[in-house]
């Protein structure tokens, strides 16, 4: 009785697994069968898109008019190059909170003295903003003003003990971007907050905006909460013993880190690298607002089948097919990998 109930039970969840995978998939599957159609056939009401014959032309059309292979190639650099240069800030960011961690807030000023402190420099910014009507007076107030609010919060921050220290981290994505979007704007811009007239060197005519050196650091800084904290999460579980004694038998911090650490996490990095490339991939927000062309990944060739001119349903969905498929093989073949890493640590 027990074996037909399990069986009964092992049938029911595979059912509803199937059908709640299908229902998630269903989505890729409509686009992909519209991406296989003219433009006519994917406009037709009521839909027959199932029964009307099937064709290549719109992927051939796409990688003609938006050169995809050049969009591939921008995508891949941003993702490579943004998950190394996160590696090496988290990496060792996340050794020293899981291997030295701080207890309990270190310095004499508590939340309310460090609070008043904040308040005390921007209130003293204020002042001097409205002395010269809300204008720096050079490049050189401007960015001591910024250090005036930045260097109070930092230290605050490198006071706490390593828990709040993380859930800070952590807070900095509960943001939503088009809320620093002016900010960044106007950094990336060539009249922004740091490409100036410094007297011995002008960058006024200089900007970051759709290039490379401003795209890549950009997604490290907004991946990297969620780097350290998987990366945390796998550090925690390697026993600190083994870190002792490769201390006393000489090691030093770099061996420690590059020699022991690195190797014995390395499933924990690899799903790390997975996931930040599979959110740098689909990021589509910046990539519109702060890339035209020469560093434009895939999200923004997939905006140019929108147009005022109308959707061009058909080419649309073949560009969204050709920018998701090269992401979803590497998610279907390292997916062990990748859930693996999301789930270590929920079971102690």
């Amino acid at each position: 009785m027990a074996r037909k109930a399990s069986l009964r039970k092992t049938a029911i969840v595979t059912i509803a697994a199937w059908v709640i995978g299908f229902l998630m998939f269903f989505p890729i599957l409509w686009t992909l069968v519209a991406a296989l159609k003219t433009e006519s056939d994917a406009y037709t009401l009521p839909q027959n898109m199932f029964s009307t014959p099937w064709t290549l032309e719109n992927f051939a059309i796409v990688q003609d008019r938006s050169d995809y292979l050049r969009y591939l190639f921008n995508t891949t650099v941003i993702v490579v190059l943004s998950t190394l240069l996160g590696l090496a800030f988290a990496i060792p960011a996340a050794w020293s909170m899981a291997f030295a961690p701080q207890a309990a807030a270190r310095g004499k000023l508590g939340n309310l003295g460090w609070a008043v402190l904040t308040a005390a420099s921007l209130a003293i910014a204020f002042v001097v903003l409205r002395l010269n009507d809300w204008q720096p007076p050079n490049a050189f107030t401007g960015f001591a003003l910024l250090l005036l609010f930045f260097v109070p919060v930092s230290m605050w921050v490198w006071t706490r003990g390593t828990t709040t220290t993380l859930l800070w981290i952590l807070s900095t994505k509960m943001m939503p971007p088009a809320g620093a979007l002016i900010p960044i704007y106007l950094i990336f811009n060539r009249n922004g907050l740091i490409f100036k007239d410094w007297g011995g060197v002008n960058l006024s005519d200089y900007n970051l905006i759709d290039s490379f050196w401003g795209f890549v650091p950009l997604m490290t800084l907004f991946n990297l909460p969620i780097m350290i904290w998987m990366l945390f999460t796998y550090f925690k579980e390697i026993p600190v013993g083994i870190l002792e004694a490769a201390r006393m038998d000489g090691a030093s911090l770099w061996n420690e880190l590059a020699r022991i650490l690195t190797p014995m996490a390395l499933p924990g990095i690899a799903s790390t690298c997975l996931l930040n490339a599979i959110l740098t991939w689909n990021e589509a927000f910046w990539s519109l607002n702060l890339t035209n062309k020469y560093a434009a990944p895939l999200a923004f060739m997939i905006s140019e089948y929108s147009s005022p001119e109308g959707q061009f349903w058909a080419k649309l969905s073949a560009a969204s097919i050709m920018a998701i498929t090269p992401i979803l093989i590497i998610g279907w073949f390292s997916q062990r990998q990748l859930v693996r890493g999301l789930t270590f640590g929920a079971v102690k």
